[in-house]
């Protein structure tokens, strides 16, 4: 028991480690665009999720969100980072939603079918949406003026203009996660009996 508790510790210091380098340098959790990022940080969180659990998902989720406080601070890379992603409930609340959702989707499959492949492709897809979600709908809700003045729009055009984001950066963040994620995640099952069971 002490041994599985240090094992899953290690691998949740390692993931957490990963999601703050992903989070400061571009092209290993996000790529720059100069209108938004594109991310693939999220897979991490996924992983963390499915091979740890909801609990440890959001705990690497919060780590996540705060990566991405600091960077809109010390290293903007879009228009909006720093109006935008210092705000705790963008930058960090999505975050640790992606973690828990993933987890909980994870363990239903795990503990109700013998599809866990499949209940981690759904966990990715539903946990990289909920990202991609409430990210552009907080940023919605709260920054409706910034946003359209940032990027050249009228207010009322501003949703047609987030369901381009949707196509262009969330539906390739989720088809990335289900295709990425899972095969991570059933690599590290597969070589650790500490994590799975």
């Amino acid at each position: 028991m002490q041994k599985r508790k240090a094992y899953r510790t290690a691998i949740l210091g390692i993931l957490m480690a990963i999601i703050l380098v992903q989070s400061m340098v571009p092209f290993l959790g996000f790529i720059p665009t100069g209108f938004i990022n594109i991310t693939i940080i999220h897979i991490t969180v996924i992983v963390a999720a499915i091979v740890l659990g909801p609990k440890d998902g959001a705990i690497v989720g919060l780590v996540w969100g705060i990566g991405t406080i600091i960077r809109a601070f010390t290293n903007p890379t879009s228009i909006i980072d720093t109006t935008v992603f210092t705000n705790p409930v963008v930058a960090v609340l999505p975050r640790v939603a992606v973690g828990l959702v993933a987890g909980w989707i994870y363990l239903w499959f795990k503990h109700h079918t013998s599809k866990k492949v499949l209940g981690m492709a759904i966990a990715s897809g539903v946990g990289s949406l909920v990202n991609t979600g409430l990210v552009l709908g907080l940023m919605r809700l709260m920054y409706a003026s910034t946003m359209a003045q940032a990027y050249a729009t009228q207010t009322d055009l501003l949703n047609k203009l987030l369901l381009v984001i949707v196509g262009t950066n969330g539906v390739p963040e989720m088809i990335a996660a289900i295709i990425i994620a899972p095969a991570i995640s059933s690599a590290i099952l597969k070589t650790n009996k500490f994590l799975d069971n």
